[in-house]
């Protein structure tokens, strides 16, 4: 059944990875690795150097902050930037492969939670720092060929100057919709992607990943470990209250208007 137009909840917008699926350790930091190898190159980043890159959002961004820390002579010379895009096409490439091969799977709930939300009339969008080929690769594995069209709108890559935290991405999607911060609720699973949803006014449902799962979630609206399943709840608190069941559209309609409701008196 189609959302009530006067309902307070009408769009949903997603962060990618650790988000919608667990694709960093399994799926860039191979790729990375794979392009690293191709190149010539004697970087190796292995799970836990890895798990501290990911501070640096964006992977061009991240590359190059690795490449200042172990040689920043090389890193500022004049052909860096052609070696770095470099890397990063074939990085690229290597994730797509991953992808297209089953590595990487959708977080639980999420495919459900996509689907409820077109069924109830809830917009749905994407707001992420990777890019539109990695994008495409993981909704079209995970899917199918039609995903794409689940999303009105998808933000990714270099469509906005500055990476998360910056809000710029989140910015851009609201206009695009058409629609204010207070109308949408954001998916994030990181502290970056969070700072950058509150910062552009949203409310935001984290939901931490692998390498994200020690970090402090003060600012989330919602923290809970998954988006839930039937027989598989989600665990965590929602307004600083203790929660536990399936997030599905009706629910985040119901949290929302119970704040909206409690905030009028």
């Amino acid at each position: 059944m189609a959302a009530h137009p006067d309902a307070p909840l009408r769009a949903l917008i997603f962060d990618v990875d650790g988000t919608l699926a667990e694709t960093e350790r399994d799926g860039h930091r191979v790729a990375f690795n794979r392009a690293f190898a191709e190149l010539g190159l004697d970087w190796h980043w292995d799970e836990a150097l890895y798990g501290r890159l990911l501070e640096v959002t964006g992977g061009k961004e991240r590359m190059l902050h690795y490449w200042r820390g172990v040689d920043a002579a090389a890193a500022a010379a004049p052909d860096a930037a052609a070696l770095v895009a470099e890397a990063h096409r074939r990085k690229t490439r290597h994730y797509v492969e991953l992808v297209d091969a089953g590595t990487v799977a959708l977080r639980p709930g999420v495919r459900r939670l996509l689907e409820q939300a077109r069924e109830a009339g809830l917009r749905l969008a994407i707001a992420t720092t990777t890019t539109p080929d990695n994008v495409h690769a993981l909704l079209r594995a995970a899917l199918g060929e039609a995903a794409e069209g689940l999303f009105e709108c998808i933000g990714a890559g270099d469509i906005v100057p500055r990476k998360k935290p910056d809000p710029g991405i989140y910015l851009w999607v609201l206009e695009q919709l058409g629609l204010p911060p207070g109308a949408c609720l954001a998916f994030e699973d990181s502290p970056a992607g969070l700072r950058a949803a509150r910062a552009a006014g949203l409310r935001t449902v984290v939901t931490p990943g692998v390498y994200t799962a020690a970090e402090a979630f003060d600012e989330a609206w919602a923290l809970l470990d998954s988006l839930g399943e039937r027989g598989q709840p989600a665990r965590g608190c929602v307004a600083g209250q203790p929660w536990s069941g399936v997030a599905d559209p009706d629910t985040l309609q119901r949290w929302l208007t119970q704040e909206m409701s409690a905030a009028r008196g």
